[in-house]
């Protein structure tokens, strides 16, 4: 009877313990659960984030482009009224591209053509997905840009007898080839690219203060050279948004493949030939760095 009773007398105390070791056990399986549950939202709105950021820089390289478009182009009216010239042009979008800069460049980069964003591309700076979003936005917002610009103006402001095929369309200089415009275009674009490496540059990257005042200056120096000989593209979208709102369409291909081959062939020679090896193993090391401080930031 004792032996039994001290048995009986032992079974609660191993019913408890079994218990207990039940209930910690979910415990633990619930507390885990909660922390997944945590870690999966986190991680839903670091995305969504992320997401957001990317809509507002595709966002505002479009409203970059338009301005560039209706700021730009309105600078170029010229008709029996208003006087215009080369000079004025060039300057004016020079300090256009200055403003446009200035506004959105800490947002998107403010590249405002599609050469620009190919050489970044090649220059390991951005994704393809992002550099076909920049693309679109490019284009958009020119198109905009032109077309807010005739909404706003009379006709007698874009045609004249200036500009019989509409103001800001870039046109070839009549003493020009084909083929000799084609190569303008594609130096001046290789000049304006080397220009984008160079502020790219790591061993640049603590002279960053004046960029926008650089970029416009050196828009307006190309603009003087070779503006009076094919328009001074050097941007396929700038081209573009004219030719589809006036339906002029004269030797519009000089005013893509010259830019974006010049786009290719500086970018690639900046990239393999000027480019430093230890800048370019400098930064992979701050950006894994970069990745793994944030990694951690995520995680706590």
């Amino acid at each position: 009877m004792t032996m039994q009773t001290n048995t009986d007398q032992q079974k609660p105390g191993s019913e408890g313990v079994a218990t207990g070791g039940g209930r910690g056990g979910a415990a633990t399986t619930m507390s885990t659960s909660v922390k997944q549950k945590s870690k999966s939202r986190s991680s839903c709105w670091l995305l969504q984030r992320r997401q957001l950021d990317n809509i507002s820089i595709v966002f505002a390289e479009m409203i970059a482009t338009a301005m560039l478009m209706f700021l730009g182009c309105m600078g170029c009216v010229q008709n029996a009224v208003i006087i215009n010239s080369n000079f004025q042009g060039s300057l004016n979008f020079g300090f256009v591209v200055l403003i446009c800069i200035q506004c959105f460049g800490c947002v998107c980069g403010a590249h405002l053509n599609p050469a620009v964003t190919l050489a970044q591309y090649i220059y390991n700076m951005i994704s393809l997905p992002m550099a076909l979003a920049y693309f679109v936005a490019q284009m958009v917002g020119a198109f905009i840009g032109y077309g807010l610009l005739k909404a706003v103006l009379p006709d007698s402001a874009i045609y004249s007898s200036d500009t019989p095929n509409g103001v800001c369309i870039t046109a070839l200089n009549s003493t020009l080839t084909s083929w000799q415009g084609v190569t303008v275009e594609f130096l001046i674009t290789c000049v304006l690219i080397a220009i984008c490496c160079g502020v790219w540059d790591p061993r640049n990257a603590k002279n960053t203060d004046s960029v926008a005042v650089r970029f416009g200056l050196a828009i307006s120096c190309l603009s003087l050279t070779a503006g009076q000989l094919t328009g001074a593209s050097m941007n396929p979208a700038r081209s573009f948004a004219p030719a589809v709102w006036n339906g002029a369409w004269e030797n519009h291909w000089i005013y893509w493949v010259g830019p974006m081959a010049g786009a290719l062939v500086s970018s690639l020679i900046y990239k393999y030939v000027f480019r430093s090896r230890e800048a370019d193993d400098l930064e992979n090391e701050e950006t894994t760095l970069s990745t793994k401080r944030n990694s951690e930031a995520d995680l706590a």
